[in-house]
């Protein structure tokens, strides 16, 4: 309590511990300065980072950007978009839990009060007739009226927990004209008053509250029968008021707490959801990348062979050995192959453009890296063998790693500790409160008017007197009192607290069908590899067939044993298994990045550190020469 009345006495309260510290560029600066000035300066939010790391200009070489997987990954974690603003999110979440911690409704507008022009009652003319309700002539100092609204929130609302002072001074000059004179003796009673008033409120967790104001009115009439002119009244209350059933209790009034807490670990774990996201992106934008510049080169041999039987079919026109109708066929299929090639190419350039911008802040915008043609140093290949442990263990691993899963129960146990205010909010609202509240009143005697009494000298002096009175208790006035509502129906709270319950069921459901769906995914996972190592083998050995068989029938068409058509027929089925293989060598790296996905392993599968993701700089250097 000493401590309390210290802080009021001064006027000024500390602020609050700081946040950890950041040590991320886009966290936001807190102040400097005394812990006087601190809470009352804006902190420094920084600017967005719209550049590119310096590993992409050390990656760009003669207009072109050589890329290993690797370094692909690295590029992605220092400049990608998406994850940039994830890194927000622990950020503005430590930031709500400070506003948690405060206390108090949902932000929203505060209220004013209005006492301008106010005295104490029984100070003087002006105070004797507020004591007996009259009001006098002319315009009263109303002042502004409170008509602003508060956003509210379901459930009981914790107090303020930050300890608030308030100060507020009025200068006042009033003339107002008297109709009856009797008690003012004169026509217009001209007063100067001033108000000094002083508070401080602190809200607990427990559900309460305590209150220590001061007040002071300096009251100066120009009425002849205030013997007391000019006076000052002073005022000390201490008030408390405490909830006893809805409200009460620290596990209420610090869900909130609670709550922001749990979101600060959420939010860490939803980064890492965000990660694997953009890796996998990552992952499966260089692997579509690889496939499209191998068939690029399949599309270009294709293309040389067309070619180069065109060539061979002219030669055989020229000595008479093949008809002229012949050669327009191979003349067909390298216009055919050639178009084909556009096609891959446009793909290509494509698969580039979605690359660049997984890797880049600002995308096509930087002209170094607009221009410049992607090449991949590093190959798509597919292992000898898969070493996959069973089922069981990789279902297990899903469940103990995979993000999605962690924030699905994180929410499911915040929704729980929300609740608690539904819960709560069904009791009647029981109140008890108190005060006890010290007077005091002194001021300047003036000559009493014959027949009046002189005043008494126990009121005569400054505010000195006045405070001696309210300190030493001489005109105390105390109170105690309990508060009850009861809403008679009470079917709003039950609904609230209802719904927030079938919501909270609903949300049991669907994490268990989310636990259920793991082990199902994990298996078309691993269907879905073995398959594409299936579907490669095969068609490795089918584009090896069909090379032997072009080979076979081009030289019997060089010996006049063959046709063109069976030649160009083989040309074709050599391109479809070139492109199958192509297709298939990246579905099975696909089909790998999707099981490591499903079961939680992206990270450690690609070498990704999270505490680098959440800086944003990748302490591994680039291994290009």
């Amino acid at each position: 309590m000493r401590t309390f009345v210290a802080l009021f006495c001064c006027g000024l309260l500390p602020g609050q511990l700081p946040l950890a510290a950041q040590q991320m560029a886009i966290a936001p600066q807190r102040p400097a300065g005394s812990v006087f000035v601190r809470p009352y300066s804006a902190v420094t939010v920084p600017a967005i980072r719209a550049g590119n790391s310096q590993r992409m200009a050390g990656l760009i070489r003669a207009g072109n950007l050589y890329l290993s997987l690797e370094d692909a990954l690295a590029l992605a974690l220092e400049n990608n978009i998406d994850l940039e603003l994830a890194r927000y999110n622990p950020i503005l979440a430590e930031w709500r839990l400070q506003r948690a911690q405060a206390g108090g409704l949902l932000p929203g507008v505060p209220s004013s009060a209005a006492q301008a022009g106010s005295v104490a009652a029984g100070q003087g003319v002006t105070g004797s007739q507020t004591a007996a309700g009259i009001t006098g002539g002319g315009f009263g100092g109303g002042g502004a009226r409170n008509t602003n609204q508060s956003i509210t929130q379901i459930g009981p609302v914790t107090q303020t927990l930050d300890p608030i002072f308030q100060q507020t001074t009025t200068f006042t000059h009033s003339e107002k004209p008297q109709s009856n004179t009797v008690q003012s003796r004169s026509p217009v009673l001209i007063s100067d008053s001033r108000v000094f008033n002083n508070s401080i409120q602190q809200g607990f967790l427990t559900g309460g509250s305590v209150s220590l104001g001061f007040r002071t009115n300096y009251l100066e009439e120009n009425s002849p029968t205030n013997i007391l002119n000019p006076s000052t009244a002073a005022n000390l209350s201490l008030s408390f008021q405490h909830n006893l059933l809805r409200g009460l209790g620290r596990r209420v009034n610090e869900r909130n707490i609670t709550v922001s807490k749990m979101n600060v670990q959420t939010s860490d774990i939803a980064f890492k959801a965000q990660v694997i996201a953009v890796v996998n992106q990552v992952v499966n934008a260089y692997i579509a990348l690889a496939a499209s510049q191998e068939d690029l080169k399949a599309k270009q041999l294709a293309l040389d062979v067309a070619e180069t039987l065109r060539k061979n079919a002219n030669r055989q026109v020229e000595i008479g050995v093949l008809a002229q109708p012949e050669l327009t066929r191979f003349e067909a299929q390298v216009a055919q192959s050639r178009l084909a090639l556009v096609n891959s190419e446009t793909t290509a350039a494509q698969q580039e453009l979605r690359l660049k911008n997984l890797l880049s802040r600002n995308g096509a915008a930087d002209p170094a890296l607009a221009s410049a043609r992607v090449i991949l140093t590093g190959r798509l290949t597919i292992p000898e063998k898969d070493d996959l442990p069973p089922i069981e263990e990789l279902v297990k691993k899903a469940r103990a790693n995979r993000p999605d899963l962690q924030v699905a129960n994180a929410n499911l146990e915040a929704a729980r500790v929300s609740a608690i205010g539904t819960a709560n909010g069904v009791l009647p609202n029981l109140q008890v409160f108190g005060a006890m509240t010290s007077a005091g009143l002194a001021g300047t005697a003036r000559p009493a008017e014959p027949g009046q009494a002189s005043p008494d000298p126990f009121f005569v002096g400054g505010f000195p007197t006045a405070a001696g009175q309210v300190f030493r208790r001489n005109f105390p006035t105390d109170r105690i009192g309990a508060f009850i509502s009861v809403p008679v129906r009470n079917r709003q709270a039950q609904s609230d607290h209802a719904i927030d319950q079938l919501q909270y069921r609903q949300s049991e459901l669907s994490n268990r069908k989310a636990l259920n769906r793991v082990e199902v995914d994990v298996m078309n996972a691993v269907v879905s590899l073995r398959q594409a190592r299936a579907r490669y083998e095969s068609a490795q050995k089918n584009r090896v067939l069909q090379e032997q068989l072009l080979r076979g029938e081009q030289t019997k068409f060089e010996a006049g044993a063959s046709t063109a058509a069976a030649v160009i027929q083989l040309q074709r089925d050599l391109a479809a298994a070139r492109f199958a293989e192509v297709s298939s060598l990246a579905s099975y790296n696909t089909a790998k990045a999707a099981l490591d996905q499903v079961t939680g392993s992206t990270l450690e599968a690609n070498s990704v550190s999270i505490a680098e993701a959440r800086e944003g700089k990748v302490a591994r250097e680039s291994k290009l020469p």
